[in-house]
């Protein structure tokens, strides 16, 4: 044994999850140490859709400007069956929503996380790989293998589990891991093409046969670069892995293949069954032959220890949901795990993570699933806004989690629902309208108080947190100017009064997740305080 070592929180595994947790845990002033057992990054264009409730997440996390530096907009699908036009379709959104589709590779993804996390002089841990760990009431303790093939004992309060669909952590806890996989094998390919394409749309090409079963299939996502696509399509049989065994050591068949890589000419032979235009391939960065699983997780923690993103749930990449479902999982836990780490939390919060995760984790891979079995997003019931606003992950919500207030009758967001974003917000040094997200960003709990005369809710809120929570006063449209004892807005325009169907003096508590804990109408301090100690401990109320 080389040594020992402390610290709050061990991190496994450095994709966008886990680079995710441990930048939040540690701009939360949390010790962390984050290790993944490849020696680098891995080049490659695998998760490229971001959907907008994932940038309204960064925009908290104050890393959107690098993503907006580096992505491409995803402005909707073209669509061909048999060579066939099919209408066009376009993501729109309501004006409210502040940011669009966007496509960006994961190993850019995970540069610009890796770059934020390294403020708080954090790095990841290369060529270190967890062998195993043991918990107890107290912490974890977590055997780790260095480059060097040493190894060390660490000690830790928690242990959080972002090391993929393979995941040593997720098989140390003893989770069941339920579901199968797809019969069907796919090429995924980093290529650029000579088409005249509209700029910022995929393309979805198919093939149905005399049932109207697809049989074959073209999938093209835009990536930075003139002509550049990620493309999947069903392997030819020569490529084909289904052959080797065993699958995986684990019996989990989902990912990169060691088999040989699809070479151009693989690529365009696709492109000249499917493509809605003729074309030629050239300049292939990057290609795999991959498999599908759909799997979920019984429990997505046992007591210190935790998984999240594919360690607890995979499915197929449709409508692009599995990279932005896990970064949801580590952005719902590193806050949970923060106040816990501080002493603050009530006992019932960092269970809440499971109760509030695991259901959209079956919910997409039930709904991912189905897209994959029919013909895609397009073959979904539901009308087109709705569709598309669940593919943007913007109806994900915790209504009935323990930790959030019920959410009663009315208009408007309600408790466990997303708080949605709106603009013009005026004060008196802003020379400019100022957006909802500008007071949120990089904050904790607020409180938001629309109205006047609520100054005593700041005080209650302050009291029943230890002084966890912030607060923003809302004024109505046509408040007079004035002095206010406390940080204050005019809704110049009634955006918010609109957006969050506020009539009379209300109280929002903003979760650092930006979803709704409570909402009171009229606002009420007991009320308040009720809220506040199922998020709190006691001894973070004095």
């Amino acid at each position: 044994m080389a040594h020992n070592s402390t610290t709050d929180v061990l991190v496994v595994g450095a994709g966008p999850i886990g680079l995710t947790a441990a930048a939040e845990l540690r701009r939360r002033g949390v010790s962390c140490r984050i290790v993944d057992r490849l020696p680098a990054p891995l080049p490659f264009a695998k998760a490229v859709g971001i959907q907008p409730r994932t940038l309204e997440i960064w925009d908290r996390m104050g890393t959107l400007r690098a993503v907006l530096d580096a992505a491409v907009p995803l402005r909707g699908q073209l669509t061909y069956v048999n060579g066939a036009e099919q209408p066009r379709i376009d993501l729109a959104l309501p004006p409210e929503v502040p940011y669009r589709f966007a496509a960006l590779p994961q190993y850019e993804t995970e540069r610009i996380l890796g770059e934020h996390l390294a403020r708080w002089g954090t790095a990841v841990e290369r060529g270190t790989e967890l062998v195993s760990f043991r918990q107890d009431a107290d912490g974890v303790t977590s055997l780790l293998r260095t480059p060097s093939g040493a190894e060390e004992e660490l000690r830790t309060r928690y242990l959080v589990g972002c090391d993929g669909a393979h995941s040593t952590v997720r098989k140390g806890l003893g989770l069941s891991f339920e579901g199968g996989a797809l019969p069907e094998e796919y090429m995924l390919a980093d290529v650029e093409v000579d088409w005249e394409q509209p700029y910022g749309y995929g393309l979805r090409a198919m093939h149905l046969d005399g049932a109207g079963a697809v049989d074959d299939i073209l999938v093209c996502i835009p990536l930075p670069g003139r002509g550049r696509y990620r493309m999947s399509m069903k392997v030819p049989p020569e490529l084909s892995t289904a052959q080797q065994a065993p699958v995986d050591a684990d019996g989990v068949e989902h990912g990169l293949r060691s088999a040989r890589a699809p070479h151009l000419a693989d690529i365009q032979t696709v492109l000249d069954r499917l493509s809605p235009t003729p074309t030629t391939a050239s300049r292939i960065r990057w290609s795999s032959v991959f498999r599908i699983s759909h799997r979920i997780v019984d429990r997505y923690g046992t007591g210190r220890v935790f998984v999240a993103g594919d360690a607890a749930h995979i499915h197929p990449p449709t409508g692009a949901q599995g990279m932005n479902t896990g970064i949801q999982d580590a952005w719902n836990l590193a806050w949970k795990l923060a106040l816990a780490v501080q002493g603050a939390a009530h006992p019932g919060l960092l269970p809440s993570y499971d109760a509030e995760r695991r259901p959209v984790g079956e919910e997409v891979v039930g709904r991912t699933v189905r897209h994959a079995s029919a013909q895609g997003v397009q073959s979904d019931p539901e009308d087109p806004a709705t569709l598309t606003l669940r593919e943007a992950q913007l109806l994900v919500g915790y209504r009935g989690s323990p930790v959030v207030d019920p959410p009663g009758e009315g208009p408007g967001p309600r408790p466990g629902d997303r708080a949605p974003d709106c603009g013009g917000l005026t004060s008196p040094v802003a020379a400019v309208p100022l957006r909802l997200a500008d007071l949120l960003r990089e904050r904790e709990h607020v409180l938001l108080l629309y109205g006047t005369g609520l100054d005593e809710l700041a005080r209650t809120a302050r009291e029943s947190s230890g002084g966890r929570v912030d607060t923003c006063v809302v004024l109505p449209a046509g408040t007079p100017p004035g002095p206010v004892p406390l940080p204050a807005y005019h809704d110049t325009g009634g955006e918010f009064a609109r957006i969050y169907a506020a009539e009379e003096p209300t109280a929002f508590l903003v979760r650092p997740d930006g979803y709704l804990g409570a909402r009171h109408c009229p606002p009420d301090a007991q009320r308040l305080t009720a809220h506040l100690s199922t998020v709190f401990a006691p001894a973070a109320r004095p």
